[in-house]
């Protein structure tokens, strides 16, 4: 880890090329290059928030290069852009899913050291007699299990049904001793806290333990500490581009609202347009719903699952069968008007011969 760091420490000062001869070609960089880290390229490495913390993730392992950042910033968005994007998310909730179990553990530990204990602590003589007891209590019940398996075995069921109900009776005697110690243990624990006068609470950010009414100059090193600005730039970058994604499926939401209403109008309202209208909305909002499931999912366990991958598979075959039905039926209806304007022109042909034959005979018989 140490020859990495150096590693590392002599590519920012030297650059990547530093080993290179003046006369070899230099390769250009690529942010799709595996040598370069993802997180640093989207926003930030994690591995850098928490150098020498008790949440210290070690040296990261991949290069972090300016000019590629800024070569995959200006790149437009694709797929391979978009699961570097959900590999940050991912890594990022699953930080925050640590710390917050933390939180809720440190909570549980202060609720339990202030809650009232049952009775008094006891005395040392109290706590040795107590061990002995349970001591002699084991000892008796790993004898009464062997005589009742030794009863088992030659056949006698009631002699070991009795060691058996005597062994039940003897564990819920030695269970009362254990539950007797345990609670004198934490009265003793509550009144140390107690004649200390400190009251704890919980860092709602990364868990730490601080002490209510501390020094403003210990509440403001805490603040400024690297663990607990780690997990503020954590959250708030998780944050941010949430509702960031959030606000581009609402854009890409309302611009197919609106070309569909102007397909809707282009076609003059046609027979089954609002029918049709209606299908692709249902579809396209089942299709956001499912992306948003999908990207909640791989931000809580992971990867996506092979069921996800199955349901896309399907729901892209429904798409396309319902894109070749749109289009046969569009074919349908271009054929039906070509039918009816044949139809017209037919019948204007007819009526026309029929005025004409109608013509012929007046003439005839006028001479």
């Amino acid at each position: 880890m140490a020859v990495l760091a150096a590693a590392q420490l002599l590519d920012e000062l030297m650059g990547r090329h530093r080993n290179t001869n003046p006369n070899d070609k230099v390769k250009k960089p690529n942010w799709e290059d595996p040598e370069y880290c993802k997180y640093y390229m989207v926003k930030f490495c994690p591995h850098d928030l928490f150098v020498n913390t008790k949440a210290d993730l070690g040296v990261c392992p991949k290069v972090h290069d300016d000019e590629v950042k800024n070569l995959f910033e200006k790149t437009e968005m694709s797929y391979k852009k978009a699961q570097y994007v959900e590999e940050f998310l991912r890594f990022c909730r699953h930080m925050i899913n640590e710390v917050e179990r933390k939180i809720q553990k440190g909570k549980q530990r202060l609720e339990l050291m202030n809650s009232k204990p049952e009775g008094p602590p006891m005395t040392q003589a109290q706590t040795e007699k107590n061990q002995e007891q349970v001591s002699l209590l084991s000892d008796k019940i790993a004898a009464l299990m062997q005589e009742a398996e030794e009863a088992g075995t030659r056949g006698d069921v009631e002699q070991a049904q009795g060691l058996m109900k005597l062994c039940d009776r003897l564990k819920e005697e030695k269970e009362q001793l254990l539950k007797q110690q345990e609670n004198s243990h934490w009265s003793m624990t509550a009144e140390l806290a107690a004649a200390q006068e400190k009251q704890m609470e919980v860092c709602p950010v990364c868990g730490a333990f601080l002490i209510v009414g501390d020094a403003q100059q210990r509440i403001d090193d805490h603040l400024s500490g690297k663990q607990h600005v780690g997990y503020f730039k954590l959250r708030q970058a998780y944050e941010e581009m949430n509702e960031a994604r959030e606000k581009e499926q609402q854009e890409k939401e309302r611009r197919r609202r609106e070309e569909r209403e102007r397909e809707r109008s282009a076609r003059g309202g046609g027979l089954g347009s609002d029918r049709r209208d209606r299908e692709r909305m249902e579809r396209d909002r089942e299709r956001d719903n499912d992306r948003g499931d999908r990207g909640r999912d791989r931000s809580e366990r992971g990867d996506r699952s092979e069921r996800e991958k199955d349901r896309e598979r399907h729901r892209s075959s429904r798409e396309e069968k319902s894109s070749r039905h749109e289009d046969r039926d569009r074919d349908r209806e271009r054929d039906r008007d070509k039918e009816r304007e044949r139809d017209r022109d037919r019948k204007h042909r007819k009526e026309r011969r029929s005025s004409h034959e109608r013509s012929r005979r007046r003439s005839r018989d006028r001479h």
